[in-house]
């Protein structure tokens, strides 16, 4: 068994990617390649990884490269995740020069005018990437992490129909913290169902395992209680600001706080918004939800948004320590275990092309939905009565995700002012073409192939 982990010299991912594998048995004695662009940072993680299997008495063989075609030789599975250039520098242009040209955006990285730039950039890595893969090791299947994973999916399955492409996300961990404490139940005594887009995705339903009585009434009777205290980024960053000490991190499991915030509905206005005028729990937070509705700049909470952002980067930038931790910190390899044991368990959120699990969007977008998992693969899950109102919402940006695609794997750059004129987020026209003008002169080295 071979696995490959590109972007691996990034100490986050490196070392907690290795920490999931190193913590299966059904993993033991597989080779892991390690592949990055940057031969310091991916010696210092080989080096590490080394050291802590002989310690531990691990059955894997670890090597490291930064030549792809190598590291996809007989490869069986490739997990990604990676970005490009000066993330944070990259993010404030996409932020920034929008705004001169009069276009508000809440968050920047996955939806709106940031959302499109940020695809254009790492969309096209990301076809070469899989390019590689479909020439080396066709049959491998390749679990990205990197976002805008809804542009990245469905521009990567559009040029690769056959590639066994999926995309995973951690944002469906905010149930798991959620829920239990809402309802006053354990986890695993509660079935969800959550399905939409990513980062754009609410809960369908909820079940009790036990009887099959309907929960769902109770979260719309509880939330409002339970939301309005409910800790926020605002809430980590003070204390950071106080202490200096940051412990919280991004990755599935999101824990649980029985902290008070400082701040009512931190984080959470338009979750506030979806649950009163949609009878819907969106599984993620006003930053990433926002993104790609017209209205959210009028009701998200502005602070939390920003406090996120700086939180993100002390997260991401940080010092971190060479540490390599036995436990299962994403989803990953629980889906790598379930295919090669066959064993038919329900993932809860998959990013896969749609091909009518949810009818009434286009068969050819991204859709994050649960998913059966088995020898034949991921298999994902039909989903039907989903509410109009929020269909309405999703498809809405579906045309985005549409012509970003077809920018990326054409080059053409009337594509992109077209994603931005179908945006819901951008209410200018005028401005609009030279917007764009501006963003590929700043952006050259990873915008110049637009024509």
């Amino acid at each position: 068994m071979k696995i490959v982990l590109v972007g691996a010299g990034s100490i986050q991912f490196g070392y907690g990617a290795l920490g999931d594998i190193f913590s299966s048995k059904a993993l033991a004695g597989s080779e892991i390649t390690l592949l990055d662009i940057n031969s310091q940072a991916l010696d210092l993680v080989l080096q590490t990884a080394k050291t802590f299997v002989q310690q531990h008495g691990l059955h894997f063989t670890v090597h490291a490269t930064l030549d792809r075609k190598d590291a996809f030789r007989n490869a069986d599975f490739i997990i990604t995740s990676i970005e490009i250039g000066n993330r944070f520098q990259l993010w404030d242009e996409d932020w920034k020069i929008p705004l001169q040209y009069g276009v508000h955006q809440v968050y920047g990285e996955n939806g709106g005018p940031g959302g499109i730039f940020h695809a254009l950039r790492i969309g096209r890595v990301y076809l070469d990437i899989v390019k590689d893969a479909m020439e080396v090791c066709p049959e491998a299947w390749i679990f990205n992490y990197s976002n805008p994973m809804t542009a990245i999916c469905t521009t990567v399955k559009r040029a690769y129909p056959q590639a066994k492409f999926v995309g995973m996300c951690h944002e469906i961990g905010w149930l798991g913290r959620w829920l239990p404490r809402m309802l006053d139940m354990k986890l695993e005594d509660m079935h969800f169902t959550a399905a939409g887009l990513n980062h754009f995705s609410c809960m369908l339903g909820l079940k009790d395992k036990k009887n099959g009585r309907d929960l769902y009434p109770e979260v719309l009777e509880n939330a409002e209680d339970f939301f309005r205290s409910e800790p926020g980024y605002s809430d980590l960053l003070d204390e950071y600001r106080k202490t200096g000490s940051l412990e919280e991190s991004e990755k599935f499991d999101k824990g649980s706080s029985s902290r008070k915030s400082s701040y009512e509905w931190a984080d959470r206005r338009l979750v506030q918004f979806m649950l009163k005028n949609y009878k819907l729990l969106p599984i993620t937070t006003d930053s990433h939800f926002g993104e790609y509705l017209g209205w959210a700049w009028d009701i998200v909470d502005h602070r939390g948004i920003l406090d996120f952002y700086d939180v993100y980067k002390i997260m991401l930038t940080r010092e971190a320590r060479a540490e390599i931790k036995l436990e299962t910190s994403e989803r990953v390899v629980p889906i790598i275990e379930g295919i090669l044991g066959d064993t038919g368990y329900e993932e809860s959120a998959v990013n896969v092309l749609n091909n009518d699990l949810i009818e009434d969007l286009p068969w050819w977008i991204a859709v994050e939905v649960p998913a059966i998992i088995n020898k034949n693969g991921v298999n994902g899950i039909k989903i039907t009565n989903m509410p109009k109102g929020y269909l309405a919402l999703l498809r809405s940006y579906t045309g985005v995700y549409d012509l970003t695609a077809e920018a990326i794997i054409h080059g053409k750059k009337d594509y992109v002012i077209q994603a931005m004129l179908a945006n819901p987020v951008v209410h200018q026209a005028r401005p609009v073409a030279a917007l764009v003008d501006r963003m590929i002169d700043q952006q050259q080295k990873w915008l110049g192939y637009l024509k």
